[in-house]
């Protein structure tokens, strides 16, 4: 059994549970609750000096950080179900679409960003984070609808990483009351992955500590 730290809200750690699902692969989590500063204590800063979840621990080695990285790992090491495609274009195209999500946006609306801009600038942040989450959707609508590639996933009929990051960024927008049906691509991807089980139980609200 794999261990992990996380967060019932974390984006991150929400790709890398429902990866491990989908791979059949058993999880121990330890919840660090971000809201309350946990990650900055000593014995977790040890752990990820960047403060951050997720962190899987793999056979007592060293921990593995980086959702990304983590989603490769298991892609190398456990390659069924496969979460990209054989073609290195393919390959590339499918690392693209999760990078636009799990690089380009999520990290503009992190805690410790959102908590930066308010003591230093005293930028109210909910304004901020909506902003960034809707040029997520409104960017991966443009580059998914109407692309041949697309089929019921972001990358023909099988879920890839590309909608595991998806549906982690479509799940943080909807905490904001950001409708995903505004953007009708993304939606009905979002709804194709919430459909499968291995989807449905790692989603924020089904972990413990989130709200009920």
């Amino acid at each position: 059994m794999f261990k992990m730290y996380g967060f019932w809200r974390s984006a991150a750690a929400f790709r890398v549970r429902a990866a491990l699902n989908l791979k059949g692969l058993a999880v121990e989590e330890t919840m660090i609750d971000l809201d309350a500063g946990e990650q900055n204590a000593p014995a977790f800063l040890a752990v990820n000096p960047a403060a951050a979840v997720p962190a899987l621990f793999v056979d007592g080695g060293p921990p593995l950080t980086q959702s990304l990285a983590i989603l490769e790992y298991l892609e190398e090491l456990y390659p069924e179900p496969p979460l990209l495609p054989a073609g290195a274009r393919d390959r590339a195209r499918v690392r693209a679409l999760a990078l636009s999500f799990a690089a380009d946006h999520h990290p503009l609306i992190v805690p410790r960003v959102r908590r930066h801009l308010a003591a230093a600038f005293g930028v109210g942040h909910t304004d901020w984070v909506r902003h960034w989450f809707r040029e997520g959707l409104a960017q991966g609508e443009a580059r998914l609808a109407g692309d041949p590639a697309v089929g019921r996933f972001c990358h023909g009929d099988s879920p890839t990483i590309a909608d595991l990051c998806l549906m982690s960024h479509v799940t943080g927008a909807q905490g904001f009351q950001i409708l995903p049906a505004d953007y009708p691509t993304i939606d009905r991807i979002f709804n194709a992955c919430m459909e499968i089980d291995a989807f449905a139980r790692a989603a924020p609200l089904r972990q413990p500590g989130a709200p009920r």
